[in-house]
């Protein structure tokens, strides 16, 4: 996968799910089976929040050439997702969230290779 199709689809994904968590976090939990108090609200609102960093992040980095800066962006995203995929991982795991919350652990799995694979390094022909 291109790298420029890697963060626009990551975009769109922030764009996706960052504002239903930032104005309707109740909905969406609600949705996945978790309960719902003043703490998850501040805790969806804030992952909201990170969120829509992550949309600014990928769309005006999509066009980014080759650099130490776009290495950095891309272990950036990759650090994030592995972090997400684990703690998701657990929640889904432990029961605290219903059979659709297997679709956000894919989600996190998808970023985590994809960015991963832009770290490892590219075998040249001999």
């Amino acid at each position: 996968m291109k790298f420029k199709t890697l963060m626009i689809i990551k975009a769109v994904v922030c764009l996706a799910f960052g504002p239903i968590l930032l104005f309707f976090p109740q909905q969406l939990l609600t949705l996945l089976g978790c309960s719902f108090g003043a703490g998850a609200a501040l805790t969806a609102r804030e992952y909201g929040a990170a969120l829509f960093g992550n949309l600014m992040l990928t769309w005006f980095a999509r066009n980014a050439e080759a650099s130490t800066t776009r290495t950095a962006i891309i272990l950036a995203l990759f650090v994030y997702d592995a972090i997400a995929l684990i703690a998701t991982l657990i929640l889904q795991l432990s029961g605290a969230l219903n059979p659709l919350g297997w679709g956000i652990v894919a989600v996190y799995l998808f970023f985590t290779i994809a960015f991963g694979s832009f770290l490892v390094p590219k075998r040249r022909a001999a």
